[in-house]
């Protein structure tokens, strides 16, 4: 079910820049997502109550984002916009409703720096109009000697694998079709980098996937990476440990284990991870996170 409705915000400020993703605004043009991923945040969230209403598209974010960009340009309050924080941006009924490419268009007009993140190819049809941002972007000062990019440009993965990959990301685009998506935007010379977030405890983040990935992330010569763990929320919690109870019943006790503290697993894993893919990327050269 697709619902269209007319949003009174559009633009979130954040109270500080985001440490990870340079992000101090976010904007989301869609409500809840066609993607359906098993383990989004989203699902045990408030955000996630408006889920269950089905995708609901904001008709008038573009004209809302040109009054608030309008508002905050003559002030200079120029930051990264993340696109986005809570739906996916380039999801499928994004081809009929355009809604973020005439978002973007606005944010070119504006000049103000974009972070998109994706599991989408369909970013590649925006690729002119984020060349312009990107040219003509303006950063926060205190990024002008950190940073030359206007454009961020984040593909996620929780997997490599197939298989994984449609049990977890059932609608979402295969693995193949993000890497050549991912291929294709830094030939267009894009600064593009791949969050491998999150990964899944005791499925997705063995130490010889971590490598493969890192491999991968090396042959397609991206820019950064990021490695995340998971974390499980309220009903959140309870879909994925249904998912888990069906295609891998053995790991039902351990994540009850990982997880009954916490919406994050216990400090232990946790410690152990960020420690193994700090020696991975290490290894294979690559420091996690955005630089030059």
């Amino acid at each position: 079910m697709i619902k269209e409705t007319l949003a009174k915000t559009v633009l979130n400020k954040h109270k500080k820049r985001d440490s990870w993703f340079l992000d101090e605004y976010s904007l989301n043009p869609y409500k809840s997502c066609e993607f359906n991923c098993v383990y989004c945040y989203i699902k045990g969230s408030k955000y996630g109550e408006v889920a269950k209403e089905g995708l609901v598209v904001k008709i008038n974010a573009p004209e809302l984002l040109e009054k608030e960009l309008s508002r905050r340009a003559k002030k200079r309050e120029y930051g990264f916009i993340a696109l986005s924080s809570a739906t996916e941006p380039w999801m499928y009924i994004e081809e009929k409703y355009e809604i973020t490419r005439e978002c973007l268009k606005v944010i070119a007009k504006y000049r103000f720096p974009v972070h998109c993140l994706t599991k989408s190819p369909l970013i590649l049809r925006d690729a002119e109009i984020l060349s312009e941002i990107n040219k003509n972007a303006v950063l926060p000062e205190d990024l002008k000697g950190k940073l030359t990019s206007g454009v961020l440009i984040t593909f996620s993965f929780c997997t490599l694998k197939d298989k994984i990959q449609k049990i977890f990301e059932p609608n979402a685009p295969r693995v193949e079709e993000r890497l050549n998506a991912v291929k294709e935007l830094k030939n267009l010379g894009f600064k593009v980098g791949i969050a491998f977030m999150p990964l899944l405890p005791h499925i997705s983040d063995r130490e010889n996937q971590i490598e493969e990935m890192l491999e991968v992330s090396q042959s397609l010569k991206i820019d950064y990476v990021f490695f995340g763990d998971l974390t499980l929320y309220g009903s959140g919690k309870k879909l994925y440990f249904r998912v888990l109870q069906k295609y891998f019943p053995e790991l039902l006790s351990e994540y009850e284990k990982l997880y009954k503290k916490s919406f994050t697993a216990d400090q232990k894993y946790r410690s152990q991870f960020y420690r193994k893919v700090q020696k991975l990327c290490k290894k294979h050269r690559l420091k996690p996170g955005i630089s030059e």
